[in-house]
């Protein structure tokens, strides 16, 4: 008997023993069930009965019987209990270096991560099959017939891909061995996995929750036209899978509008799941909070930095969320867009566990003019692989559309690459939102202002929010602010609690018809998505895109008078954009200034001259380690692709009741539930 796995019943005192035949049977029917959703099912079985076959070796069933002292009959003792290698050598033997990329690198990596071909090549080659593994008979010839069926082998361009099809098989495999190891020793986390409601049962519930809002809302132009976008998504949403735009001006109802397309275009296509990824952090708990009004609290996850499981108060939910956090086993998930990308391009087994689970899903892209320009390359081919070999569609929602499709061009021919082949837009032109939907007159200086005369012309409105590209245009222009009134600033330097905080009093002083003076000064991290409305906004220069958005946040409820907009530069007090803001502001001012800035052509014009300025779309070069199939490098190009550079450091602040909680922490000691 090889043992697998193994605890102590603490009711009988008994060993219990899942052997490795056991665990080797249950990955391998759990990852043939992940892998037939690609047509794969005999590759996710075959990892699954490969994976463990280490496990035979003589030094690991020692070093497992030792470790937990239990009698090691008559087993001797070896430095190197490794057992992960074992089966990739096996699977190499059985079928040749053609599997290296689907089975081989997969098995010898599922502790480790994924790793580069060069030292896949180094552990095969200095390693051997063991003589008392017992050589498993596989039916290779279905291998051979499943991986040919695949949309990977449809065209030589798409063998690209094939580091995305590695890591789905790779995440296959991880999630099968964590679930089966948790289902013989943890049962109570096994038995509330099994709860999990599907869209079809869903849906209703928004429905209903729409259907409530259009009777108990107020006639007015704004709601008749989210009622009008409302119904081309309905109408959108039987189309096929595939690539989709929202454009909507800010105001229009895009986060239910993209919702009830996505989850009715899923219950068309029998899909898994609702995956919404977005931006900032600031605007994540805004949009996963609605949805859990909505569909229930334990129908969305929400996964990203900000979000504590922890602080769930009810013991039950809490597991379920660290639970589904773990592999996304949610119907519908709320998290970042540098969470779900980084994952495509991971090769460790915690950020890739969760793969699986976005096949067959519709993946909501919001604020999707934010997507890195940096990694453009890398993002469309990854998304054009998730669509043609994982059957996801996606949606692309914001009110400054992107140029994602054709002739992506830079200023460095090299840097040209071809986007996503077709998007289909819901909204038709003819509709005509951006007329129909103005509310704010845009006003633009770029002569330049000082700091005193952004004080002093704020200082003109009762309501007024001004935007800025750095933490010190704010803390300059909210130290010239007078002291009558109420001053506020926002920007990263707060902790995510502050900031939401801060936000919430904003929204009440607004709703507050008293005659409160308030001055918000902010960052850029209340410009897209946040849900706030002032009568007045100012915005330091930048791209025309941020500009829109920053328009988004001024007069979003009306149409009977006109918001304005005001966009002013700091150029007297040396304080010109820099860096990537600088490219975007320098594409806004190559456009003819008598542009209709609300027009999706100028949009169009706009991201086209943004382009023309970059010198890659790439920019640590992630196809030259990933798009090779024989030198696919995942350990140096999940190192290298970071859309956010991870370079700060972590720090404690004293806030609210965190020093009573660093007490308890020194007098009881650190707790883990």
């Amino acid at each position: 008997m090889y043992i697998s796995h193994l605890y102590k019943d603490l009711e009988t005192n008994n060993w219990m023993i899942q052997t490795n035949r056991q665990h080797q049977k249950g990955v391998a029917d759990l990852a043939e069930s992940f892998a037939g959703k690609i047509g794969l099912p005999s590759w996710g079985k075959t990892l699954g009965l490969l994976h463990d076959k280490g496990k035979e070796r003589n030094a690991f069933q020692y070093y497992i019987r030792k470790t937990n002292g239990i009698p090691c009959c008559g087993l001797k003792p070896e430095n190197d209990h490794n057992h992960a290698y074992v089966g990739g050598i096996y699977a190499l033997e059985l079928m040749g270096k053609s599997v290296i990329n689907l089975l081989v690198n997969q098995i010898i990596s599922h502790h480790t991560g994924l790793h580069d071909y060069m030292d896949v090549e180094t552990i095969l080659s200095t390693k051997a099959l063991p003589a008392e593994i017992n050589r498993e008979k596989i039916d290779t010839t279905t291998l051979h017939k499943e991986i040919h069926s695949c949309a990977l082998c449809s065209s030589a361009d798409n063998l690209r891909h094939l580091h995305h099809l590695s890591r789905m098989l790779f995440s296959c495999l991880i999630d099968a061995d964590r679930l089966d190891t948790e289902r013989f020793m943890n049962h109570e986390s096994w038995n509330l996995r099994q709860e999990r409601a599907d869209i079809a049962s869903l849906l209703p519930l928004l429905e209903s929750y729409i259907r409530n809002l259009q009777s108990h809302s107020a006639d007015t132009p704004v709601n008749r036209i989210r009622k009008e976008i409302q119904e081309k998504c309905v109408e959108a949403s039987v189309g096929e899978k595939g690539f989709y735009s929202l454009t909507v001006p800010t105001g229009g109802g895009k986060t239910l509008s993209s919702l009830l397309w996505a989850m009715k275009h899923a219950v068309k296509h029998n899909m898994s799941r609702i995956i919404i990824a977005i931006p900032y952090t600031s605007i994540i708990s805004q949009t996963a909070g609605l949805l859990k009004r909505i569909l229930g609290d334990n129908n969305v996850l929400e996964h990203h930095s900000g979000f504590n499981p922890y602080d769930v108060q009810d013991t039950e939910s809490r597991e379920k969320i660290i639970l589904a956090t773990e592999n996304w086993d949610s119907p519908v998930i709320v998290t970042t867009n540098v969470q779900l990308f980084e994952s495509m391009f991971s090769n460790k087994p915690g950020d890739c566990r969760k793969l699986h689970n976005i096949i067959n899903s519709v993946i909501i892209l919001d604020e999707a003019q934010t997507l890195p320009t940096d990694f453009l390359r890398p993002v469309v081919d990854a998304m054009t692989a998730y669509k043609k070999l994982f059957g996801v569609s996606f949606l692309f929602t914001t009110a400054s559309q992107p140029v994602l499709s054709g002739l992506i061009e830079g200023v460095n021919p090299n840097a040209d690459f071809t986007g996503i082949d077709s998007i289909k837009e819901i909204i038709p032109k003819e509709m005509m939102l951006h007329d129909r939907l103005r509310r704010v007159k845009l006003v633009i200086d770029d002569s330049g202002l000082t700091y005193d005369e952004i004080a002093s012309r704020l200082c003109g409105y009762e309501k007024v929010l001004c935007i800025v590209n750095t933490r010190k245009d704010a803390k300059e222009i909210y130290d010239r602010l007078p002291s009558d009134g109420i001053n506020l600033h926002l920007s990263k330097m707060m902790c995510p609690d502050h900031i939401d905080e801060t936000i919430a009093k904003i929204r009440t002083i607004l709703k507050d018809s008293a005659q409160t003076t308030l001055r918000v000064i902010s960052t850029q991290l209340v410009e897209a998505g946040v849900d706030i409305d002032f009568p007045v906004v100012f915005r330091q220069e930048a791209g025309l895109d941020s500009i829109l958005q920053a328009a988004g946040r001024c007069n979003r409820e009306g149409l009977e008078k006109i918001g304005h907009t005001f966009v002013f530069s700091l150029s007297p007090e040396g304080r010109k954009p820099f860096g990537a803001i600088a490219d975007a502001n320098n594409a806004r001012l190559n456009m003819p200034s008598d542009s209709d800035w609300f027009a999706p052509a100028a949009m169009d014009e706009y991201f086209r001259q943004l382009y023309s300025r970059k010198n890659t779309f790439d920019k640590t070069d992630i196809k030259h380690y990933l798009y090779k199939p024989d030198e696919i490098c995942f350990e140096t190009a999940s190192n290298l692709f970071h859309l956010i550079d991870d370079d700060g450091i972590s720090v404690i602040i004293n806030r609210k009741n965190s020093l009573d909680l660093i007490n308890r922490i020194k007098e009881d000691g650190c707790t883990y539930t």
